[in-house]
């Protein structure tokens, strides 16, 4: 299936796998991959080095084009963009809006740059500074979301910038991607889809969790920020949690990123105050951020459901299996394709 997408990042199938963290390494990247999507890599979990070796490992693995996800706000981002351009890797993505520099930086180098939005004026001004593509994602999407839905935010974009767009929240199957495709997007991305795939490495004892829940909440609790997680019993503790036990559940989060990234203080309060940099955010939100990548982990990684947090989509309330990424993505192109064909013609 031949969109603007597909011919810009050289992938057979306009169908994106979201950076998620703790989820998105090398063997589920891989697997998307040589499946004909676009994998992308969740980097901002990892080291300068272990993000290094996730690419090498990602190489070993396919030959066909990925990417990387980066967060235009971290301190060591420029050699993060540094180690990209020397890889030769693809397409790189970021969580949060990157300035002009560092998109010229990577299109000069020939790589793809697509950054993800939730607001056409966000949009607009990736557009503007010269951005490939840009993936956009509505309130129905899983992680940290924004409260305008995919069928309203998608059609708002499109009119405003003359990129190509990819359409995220929300989408699951071949409907999804032919109704996409029929508003104008290049593609779709998803993210709760891809974690539930035999290809991912979340523990099965959690995606049977998943599987089991049709619950989600959109929750500020776990790092001052809207989050869209599983509804859980510790998402409700959080909820009914007060300000000061929050802070404290924060700074011990933060001293065990430190231990687990090898990062200074100094590093996580530049990272602290470039995260609050034109965004309005308390010192206190920005502490709070520590929660989400530990939080993240101990469901992630460690198995523990009970001991951290679930993001989620609201797609997950209509899944039910878990395919492998080359089953999967075939089956949505097929549908797709069949949906497109079968319409009339205008």
């Amino acid at each position: 299936m031949r969109t603007a997408l597909t011919d810009l990042t050289g992938v057979r199938h306009p169908v994106v796998q979201t950076g998620m963290g703790w989820v998105a390494g090398p063997r589920l990247v891989s697997a998307v991959a040589n499946a004909g999507g676009l994998g992308i890599l969740a980097s901002a979990t990892m080291t300068l080095d272990a993000l290094s070796a996730a690419i090498h490992e990602v190489r070993e693995r396919t030959e066909a084009p990925f990417g990387v996800n980066l967060r235009a706000d971290a301190a060591d981002a420029g050699d993060r963009i540094d180690l990209i351009i020397r890889e030769g890797v693809r397409v790189a993505s970021f969580a949060l809006a990157p300035r002009p520099e560092p998109i010229a930086r990577l299109k000069d180098a020939g790589v793809v740059v697509i950054p993800s939005v939730g607001a056409r004026r966000h949009a607009e001004k990736v557009a503007a500074w010269g951005a490939d593509a840009v993936l956009v994602q509505g309130g129905e999407g899983g992680g940290h979301t924004g409260p305008v839905a995919t069928t309203l935010l998608l059609p708002q974009v499109l009119d405003a910038v003359d990129i190509p767009v990819i359409a995220a929240g929300g989408f699951f199957d071949g409907r999804g991607l032919a109704a996409a495709l029929a508003y104008g997007a290049a593609g779709v991305a998803m993210g709760t889809r891809f974690l539930l795939t035999s290809d991912s490495p979340v523990p099965d004892a959690v995606k049977q969790v998943y599987l089991g829940m049709t619950d989600t909440v959109v929750t500020r609790q776990v790092d001052g920020m809207p989050h869209r997680v599983l509804r859980t019993d510790l998402v409700d503790a959080l909820e009914r949690s007060g300000r000061l036990t929050g802070l404290a559940r924060a700074l011990r989060n933060a001293a065990r990123f430190k231990r687990m990234s090898g990062m200074s203080w100094r590093a996580m309060v530049r990272d602290g105050v470039a995260l609050r940099h034109g965004r309005d955010l308390s010192w206190s939100q920005v502490l709070m951020a520590a929660n989400t990548p530990m939080l993240l982990k101990a469901a992630m990684v460690g198995g523990r459901p009970d001991l951290g947090v679930l993001a989620s989509g609201q797609a997950v309330a209509v899944i039910d299996d878990l395919p492998t990424c080359q089953d999967l993505i075939e089956g949505i192109v097929t549908r797709a394709t069949d949906i497109l064909t079968a319409l009339p013609p205008p």
